[in-house]
């Protein structure tokens, strides 16, 4: 066997460790945490939603503690402002003001995992700042450019409460690799041990018992690279994932209908050409996982609807009914595109 081979058989090992530690401590979450798993190794931004006290906090603590590295976490609020993700002013014990670096530059590089909370509520100009943080890994203060080499950003939203929020704009939701819905477990067993069990009440004991550093983060983006560059995509693979594509741009022109919408008038923009490389990006990721050298077409449906699903805007008029209508659209779509 190659050395890269073998070097790749070694890193499977560590990253189905990593699932298998997370799982000890955010209990019927399997499919999410193999998803961030893929988003780890695919070096992409991810974005949770989920009502209040599923498990989404804690899930990042776990994801953070078995990657190393320094983590940060930041509420949306209405009166956030940019340098308040930058630096933080207070008057010291001898009443002189003062200048401390903010979550983001705290660790320097260090940073590997920065979550920010309720992103909804924060105004469009932090938007634009996590935007870069995000796009470049890069930030400027201080007379001085600050850069982040192996930060992963999580936000989550509000999905509750409408008042003082402020929707991302596309630019910023299609830098996120995915958009995860966590939701409590539906077996009856489970809810009684996240109930009753009261290790599931202590959260930081229930942190602090992972392996740390179980996948070393400063090593992942090399291994990312490898991860590409070995996964293949034959041409009947690509040509499927080319009539994904379009169909998501033109869904009409697959034969796909929806009640009550008319559907030329449905999309106003499709996935674009990052979102649809991303897919590709996850998509050999999951083959790696799953001991493969090649993409079949279940890799990229599997995680066809948390990488497009919120690259499809529609119309005004339908813009409101998003959920249910993308709840439709999504499974129209790969049962349309006939795959090889």
């Amino acid at each position: 066997m190659h050395t890269r081979d073998n070097l790749l058989a070694e890193w499977r090992q560590r990253a189905l460790k990593l699932q298998d530690e997370i799982n000890q401590v955010v209990i019927g979450l399997q499919d999410p945490v193999h998803k961030i798993t893929v988003a780890v190794f695919s070096r992409g931004h991810v974005m949770l939603e989920g009502d209040v006290g599923v498990g989404k906090t804690t899930l990042l603590r776990a994801v953070a503690r078995t990657l190393g590295g320094a983590y940060e976490r930041i509420e949306g609020t209405i009166d956030l402002m940019p340098g308040d993700l930058i630096y933080h002013t207070y008057i010291d014990e001898n009443g002189k003001p003062r200048v401390d670096p903010g979550p983001l530059l705290k660790h320097d590089e260090e940073l590997s995992i920065f979550f920010f909370n309720e992103v909804n509520r924060a105004r469009p100009q932090v938007h634009s700042l996590l935007l870069r943080v995000m796009a470049e890994r890069s930030v400027s203060a201080f007379n001085r450019s600050y850069r982040f080499p192996y930060l992963q950003v999580f936000a989550d939203r509000n999905r509750v409460e409408k008042e003082e929020t402020f929707e991302m704009p596309s630019a910023a939701r299609d830098r996120f690799l995915m958009e995860l819905h966590i939701e409590l477990p539906t077996e009856p067993e489970l809810r009684t041990r996240l109930m009753f069990d009261p290790r599931f009440h202590q959260v930081d004991e229930l942190i602090e018992s992972l392996k740390p550093a179980v996948v070393p983060y400063r090593e992942i983006d090399a291994i990312a690279r490898i991860i590409q560059e070995q996964v293949k995509a034959s041409t009947t693979l690509q040509n499927y994932a080319l009539d994904l594509w379009q169909a998501t741009r033109h869904p009409h022109k697959y034969g796909i209908l929806i009640d009550g919408v008319e559907m030329p008038n449905l999309v106003m923009a499709g996935a674009s050409a990052r979102g649809m490389s991303m897919l590709l990006r996850a998509a050999r990721v999951r083959a790696w996982l799953a001991e493969r050298d090649y993409l079949i077409p279940e890799d990229l449906q599997v995680l066809f609807r948390e990488v497009v699903a919120h690259r499809i805007f529609f119309t005004p008029v339908y813009e409101l009914q998003r959920e249910a209508i993308t709840a439709e659209l999504i499974p129209a779509i790969l049962d349309q595109i006939a795959a090889p």
